[in-house]
C-alpha cells in the first residue's frame, strides 16, 4: 500500500491531547486518525457528538433531587442490595 501525507491545521492544544490519549491507548496518533478515515469512507457520514443535556422537566426534577438531598429531606438509605429492591417494590 502506497503512502501519502495529509497535512491539516489543528488547535496546538487539541493535537497535544490528542496525542496524549493515543499514548494512553499505546497507538500512534496516525493510527487513530487512519480509523476515523476508514470509518468515514465505509459508513459515509460524520458523527458529531455533544454530551447529552436533559430536557427541562428533567433539569427541574434533578435540581429537586439536590436541594432535598442538600437538606435531607426524602432521603433513604444507605441500601444494601436486597433493601433496595425490597424498598422499590414496596412503592
Amino acid at each position: 500500500m502506497e503512502k501519502t501525507l495529509i497535512n491539516i491545521k489543528t488547535d496546538k492544544k487539541l493535537k497535544k491531547e490528542a496525542q496524549k490519549v493515543a499514548q494512553e491507548l499505546g497507538l500512534p496518533l496516525g493510527t487513530i486518525i487512519n480509523a476515523y478515515l476508514r470509518e468515514l469512507i465505509r459508513e459515509k457520514r460524520v458523527v458529531f457528538s455533544s454530551p447529552s443535556m436533559p430536557n427541562e422537566k428533567t433539569q427541574k426534577m434533578l435540581k429537586k433531587i439536590e436541594a432535598d438531598l442538600r437538606s435531607g429531606k426524602n432521603v433513604k438509605g444507605p441500601f444494601s442490595y436486597e433493601m433496595a429492591i425490597n424498598y422499590l417494590h414496596s412503592l
